[in-house]
């Protein structure tokens, strides 16, 4: 499966904003498949300006020593 950039800008790239749907599924979509770690919502303005997903990958501690 092939990593989604950590951080999205929303609308950076058309001069209409996003509707609340789509920014819903921006959401879902960056928590589908997350086992470990965060998604955050930037919010400004009352608006949803970027989206952060930050994954851990966690290791089995009984192979330590």
């Amino acid at each position: 499966m092939k990593p989604e950039p950590a951080t999205a800008c929303l609308g950076s790239s058309s001069s209409e904003p996003e509707s609340h749907q789509q920014i819903l599924e921006r959401i879902a979509h960056a928590i589908s498949g997350l086992r470990f770690g965060s998604v955050e919502v930037v919010v400004q303005d009352s608006r949803v300006v970027q989206i952060e997903r930050k994954e851990k990958f966690r290791f089995d501690k009984g192979g330590r020593h």
